[in-house]
């Protein structure tokens, strides 16, 4: 995996980020989901240097990178704070502007860091993901049942990290056998990886931290921007499991797309093959998508 890929750790002033780059060309940052680390995009990535320096990195309190202490309020795990390592990452790296696609949490820091620091972000691509204020507003009983990190993993401590410390290969086989994925996407070793990034008790107190993060602050950040008409300036690009939540779910509001336009005025997209990890799925169509949009020039 990520054969020709240089890796590193960059120290963005508040945590030590892990990062693989290679390639040539415009920027482009790759941000990973939960349970996942940067290696969902061990097949995408590859493909995508070949016309792009790409940046994969694991973000604050995942994979590899650090654990910053947290606080009451969670603010150091809100995605205002992981999107300010992603900016300061790619500054310290030469880049002043760039173009950054993000899956499930990723797409949550990835369009934050449009919207704080909209100067950076040339473009933006979001997969599988509405806002996090949108999904909140409208969550019932199907989110509750379907997506359980959103709801467990936000609850007070200790009692969700206790319960993935003692699960961390269940709760990856929960979660990348259900979400209309298909468990014979990813090898023992995918698995495994995944599985070990779960066992650090600092991570999953991280982990647990962002998502309670995401149902407090996250929430009142998207809320704060909406009332004061903050838009995504930039190209936007959402890209949906054909066979998620996401196809249905939203259906009555015009789907995915009519949400996103609720943030942004250029936006595109549709629905792909596989379920919620279609870029580990189906990573030839993913990568072709992400390139198309990122390699074309903006439109008028």
């Amino acid at each position: 995996m990520f054969r020709d890929f240089q890796t590193m750790e960059v120290d963005t002033g508040e945590a030590g980020i892990f990062v693989r780059r290679a390639g040539s060309g415009p920027p482009l940052l790759l941000l990973h989901g939960f349970p996942q680390t940067h290696l969902m995009w061990r097949d995408v990535a590859p493909e995508l240097a070949k016309r792009f320096t790409v940046i994969c990195a694991d973000l604050r309190g995942y994979g590899a990178s650090s654990c910053p202490p947290s606080d009451s309020a969670h603010a150091p795990y809100a995605k205002r704070a992981m999107a300010a390592d992603m900016a300061a990452l790619m500054a310290k790296l030469g880049f002043g502007s760039f173009m950054v696609a993000g899956h499930d949490r990723g797409g949550r820091v990835a369009y934050r860091m449009a919207l704080d620091h909209p100067g950076r972000v040339e473009k933006l691509a979001v997969l599988d993901i509405v806002a996090t204020a949108d999904a909140w507003d409208r969550a019932d009983a199907r989110l509750a049942q379907a997506y359980w990190p959103w709801s467990l993993l936000a609850q007070p401590e200790p009692l969700p990290e206790l319960m993935l410390r003692g699960s961390a290969g269940a709760v990856v086989d929960n979660a990348l056998g259900g979400w209309g994925s298909l468990p014979s996407t990813f090898p023992p070793e995918m698995r495994q990886a995944y599985v070990d990034a779960l066992r650090d008790p600092a991570h999953i107190h991280a982990i647990c931290e962002e998502y309670r993060a995401a149902a407090t602050l996250d929430r009142e950040h998207d809320h704060a921007d909406k009332a004061a008409g903050r838009r995504i300036r930039c190209p936007v690009l959402a890209l949906w499991s054909g066979q998620g939540a996401l196809a249905d779910w939203y259906a009555g509001e015009g789907g995915p797309l009519a949400l996103w336009r609720g943030w942004a005025d250029d936006v595109r997209g549709r629905a792909m093959p596989g379920g919620h990890f279609f870029p580990e799925e189906a990573p030839v169509q993913t990568a072709r998508e992400l390139a198309d949009f990122f390699g074309q020039p903006d439109r008028a």
